[in-house]
């Protein structure tokens, strides 16, 4: 195991190093000058003996390698460069906009366990009854429809009509209750969907007969073997779940001015402001491939059955 866990934690760095270096090439290829858009930023016209003169001081005119090699000892040191749009530097860019998009994780994902979890195991309780088809019908329902879509239903339904809940900013509770409710929904339709397929194929097991054989009830046999069984199959799904709230909800955040990531993202695109770009694609890369390593090791530990190469290394 701990084997294992050491080369799955060194394969980390040669995957980040190569992220690294298509995140630095996107923007070098870019046809926009950085030198002209920071010099806009502060309103300023340069001719062209100005752009070169910044362009040899900041070290733009070496080759692609050269500043390739000097960006990446710039990140390892902690230095993202600095925002085009907000004149500070992306890591403190980043660590203003990050606290909100854990939140609104949080929340979405606690939403989504209390209301996915318990419906999904009834729907498969109760396999073909008019509950289990209920609950299939809302479940699908709930996937089919686009989130810009059922933001703009909340916004409408609970801020303009009957103004009980805020539609933008992210100033406390009130907030954060829409966005997290409109992720959560299609969040949870589907992993109804799959708590129920997951359930469904473990009571089709052995183990269920055998255990009514031996006086065990069917509610224990359910809450103690099937179900946590089943959520097995459902780990990774979650955990790719947890990388995409983090990398940043981009459209649920610019709807409701969420100032997340994600909304953060959007406004550097919109301004060119490559820097914020970067750090945020770097940002996207690391929470992907932690939360990977994060779920091979849980689902390893959960499920002893699994077998790597190499035996039990």
């Amino acid at each position: 195991m701990k084997k294992y866990v050491a080369r799955r934690v060194l394969f980390v760095f040669p995957i980040m190093l190569v992220l690294s270096f298509f995140t630095f090439a996107l923007s070098y290829l870019s046809p926009s000058d950085p030198v002209t858009l920071k010099y806009s930023r502060l309103g300023v016209t340069p001719d062209m003996e100005m752009i070169e003169a910044a362009k040899e001081e900041l070290g733009l005119n070496a080759p692609f390698l050269v500043q390739y090699g000097r960006w990446l000892g710039r990140v390892l040191r902690g230095d993202l460069g600095e925002s085009y749009k907000y004149g500070t530097s992306v890591w403190t860019t980043l660590t203003e906009h990050i606290p909100n998009t854990l939140i609104l994780t949080a929340a979405t994902l606690l939403l989504t366990v209390v209301f996915a979890v318990p419906l999904g195991v009834l729907s498969a309780v109760c396999q073909n009854r008019p509950v289990d088809y209920l609950i299939r019908f809302v479940s699908f329902f709930g996937v089919s429809m686009p989130s810009f879509w059922v933001g703009a239903l909340l916004m409408y339904a609970f801020g303009v009509r009957l103004k009980l809940l805020p539609v933008m900013g992210d100033g406390d509770l009130r907030h954060l209750i829409l966005p997290a409710a409109t992720l959560s929904i299609w969040m949870a339709s589907l992993y109804v969907r799959r708590v129920r397929g997951s359930m469904l194929e473990e009571m089709n097991r052995d183990y269920l007969t055998g255990g009514l054989a031996r006086g065990l009830s069917r509610s224990r046999i359910i809450f103690t073997q099937i179900l946590p069984n089943s959520l097995l199959s459902v780990i990774t799904m979650f955990g790719m779940s947890i990388g995409s709230l983090m990398g940043g909800a981009t459209i649920i955040e610019t709807i409701f001015e969420w100032q997340g990531v994600g909304k953060m993202a959007i406004d550097a695109i919109s301004v060119k402001d490559y820097p914020v770009i970067q750090g945020y694609i770097l940002w996207m890369a690391m929470i992907y491939v932690l939360v990977n390593l994060a779920v091979d090791l849980l689902y390893r530990f959960l499920d002893p059955r699994i077998r790597l190469e190499g035996g039990g290394a």
